[in-house]
């Protein structure tokens, strides 16, 4: 279902179980429009999201690991300001609505007891997070500022008053009504039914509309069908359903009408982060990517276009012999050449003495004409060289970039930093200016993993990475494997003799982490260590071997996060 009104009721119900009173020990903005509040509550520390991101807007306790900017942002240090160490006294839905609103209870610099209102609205692209003063109503800060040339109705900007959003006309669905006894009267097709409840009731999307426009057509007392269906999300059951064109759907309860159960999680939360994992993560790489996708995408198409351009340029250069021969052949019968003449048949003593057409230039004498042939094929013959050359070159630039397109489409907001980083040292983007000295960073280790029989597997999910593990963390006795002909992550078995089983899952790892996840079966090599080396002056993550043998694998996710280290 979509994070509409009744859902969001319900991850109310859920938050306000785990989360009240709950002390706020850590804020952190690790990603432009989205921040969390760590609660510490119940004895355990609740990782609070709040997410104003445009295309997944949606408030829940996350447990997906996120990596924090080196510099705090504006909004998340006016955050750490008003709200460390506060308190979380309330949590409330307006109405039916998208918007939830955190009281939380501080103390001032002087030490006297404020309270503070953190508001999610939840609204496509509009969606927002805003912490208002109570007392005053007004707005001390704001994770998107929109000023009256966006918004002519309120202004979101630190300092404005705080203006709640439009009120729709309609009626909230937990008050008590007999609305719908008439509506199921007026309208006995339920999918015209669903359209009319949806427009009436306040917080319904459309799933939720057909289900409650099903479940009123059921036999029986209208009026119970009505209660038990918003009964579900005062206890909610968080159920990820398959859909008839084997899609998913997240939802608070069985909701039958859209398909069969798929799996039960023990909370909403945990359903929105196995529902938003992927689409989320790739939304937040596209984020912090920025110019990066950009910037290969472009050197990518550039290089291809450049090397048909060559290719076309060496099958021209192939006529060279035929130059060199159609200046022996003049020079041999250049007394039959009279100057004026543009063209002249001359017997081909290298094919049978079949006459053979030539061109001429009526500017230039016969000898003249005869050494422009020997000039134009001894310049296409250098040709030939610098080509071939430049063909080789091209290609190894052309593979690169193929390889780090396919390492961000892969990657976690974490690993895009090593990314950018690497581009920059290899001339592919301009160092950034700043005033400040960075901070050393410590980089980020490949991903671990363990096989069935306990041996130890790394990934490595970038060329910098790539480079250590092989290079320099694997023994020279440990295996190595590596799709085949195919950009991917370089995976290292911690081990001198594998079993079937582990070559077979390192495999699959190897195809996982590759340009070939979604194909059906994918070649991997594998190989010791010790048949490994890096070309001199080669590109990072670029190794050649020989003595590889080759596994035939289907990628499997089931398979990746079952072998994954829990952290």
């Amino acid at each position: 279902m979509s994070f509409d009104g009744l859902f969001t009721h319900a991850m109310v119900t859920e938050l306000h179980e785990n989360l009240l009173n709950g002390r706020i020990t850590k804020i952190h903005q690790p990603y432009q429009n989205e921040l969390i509040l760590t609660i510490r509550s119940n004895g355990k520390n609740w990782p609070l999201l709040l997410s104003a991101d445009p295309t997944y807007p949606r408030v829940q306790v996350t447990q997906i690991p996120y990596v924090n900017p080196a510099v705090p942002t504006n909004f998340a240090m006016m955050m750490r300001k008003y709200l460390q160490g506060a308190i979380l006294t309330g949590i409330k839905q307006v109405a039916n609505d998208r918007v939830v609103h955190f009281t939380i209870t501080t103390r001032n610099e002087l030490g006297d007891a404020e309270q503070l209102t953190l508001i999610i609205e939840i609204m496509a692209r509009h969606s927002n997070v805003i912490l208002v003063d109570n007392q005053t109503g007004k707005i001390l800060d704001v994770i998107k500022h929109v000023g009256a040339d966006q918004n002519r109705y309120r202004l979101l900007l630190p300092g404005a008053t705080y203006i709640e959003p439009p009120k729709q006309d309609k009626v909230n669905p937990f008050i008590a009504n007999q609305d719908f006894l008439e509506l199921v009267k007026q309208y006995p097709n339920q999918e015209v039914l669903a359209q009319q409840l949806q427009q009436h009731y306040q917080g319904l999307g459309r799933d939720s509309s057909l289900q409650l426009a099903a479940d009123l057509h059921q036999t029986g007392d209208v009026s119970a069908h009505y209660q038990a269906f918003l009964a579900q999300f005062d206890q909610p059951k968080a159920t990820l359903l398959t859909l008839a064109n084997r899609k998913t759907m997240f939802a608070a309860g069985p909701y039958p009408f859209f398909g069969s159960k798929t799996r039960q999680f023990d909370s909403l939360s945990a359903l929105l982060d196995f529902y938003y994992q992927d689409a989320a993560q790739r939304e937040r790489v596209q984020q912090q990517a920025g110019n990066l996708v950009r910037v290969v995408r472009n050197d990518l198409k550039k290089n291809r276009n450049k090397f048909k351009k060559l290719q076309q340029t060496l099958v021209n250069t192939k006529q060279a012999d035929e130059l060199r021969l159609k200046g022996e052949i003049l020079t041999t019968y250049l007394h039959e050449v009279k100057r004026g003449m543009t063209e002249i048949s001359l017997p081909d003593y290298y094919h049978d003495n079949v006459p053979l057409k030539i061109a001429l230039s009526n500017q230039l004498s016969p000898s003249r004409n005869a050494q422009k042939y020997f000039s134009r094929y001894q310049k296409q013959k250098n040709a030939v060289i610098y080509v071939g050359e430049q063909l080789t070159l091209t290609q190894a630039e052309i593979d690169y970039l193929d390889n780090v397109q396919t390492q961000i489409e892969l990657a976690t907001p974490a690993d895009i930093t090593e990314i950018r980083e690497e581009l920059t040292q290899q001339g592919y983007l301009k160092a950034r200016k700043t005033k400040k000295k960075a901070r050393r960073r410590q980089p980020i280790q490949p991903q671990k993993f363990v096989a069935s029989d306990g041996t130890e597997i790394s990934v490595g999910k970038n060329n910098r990475q790539n480079d250590q593990l092989t290079l320099k963390t694997a023994r020279k006795s440990d295996y190595w494997l590596h799709t085949q002909k195919i950009p991917g992550s370089h995976v290292i078995i911690h081990s001198n003799t594998p079993s079937e089983q582990t070559l077979t899952e390192a495999a699959n790892l190897a195809a996982y982490f590759s340009k070939a996840r979604d194909s059906a079966t994918v070649p991997v090599d594998y190989v010791q260590v010790n048949r490994i080396r890096k070309p001199n002056g080669a590109k990072p993550g670029l190794v050649i071997y020989e003595g590889q043998k080759t596994l035939y694998v289907s990628p499997d996710a089931d398979l990746v996060e079952a072998l994954a280290v829990k952290k």
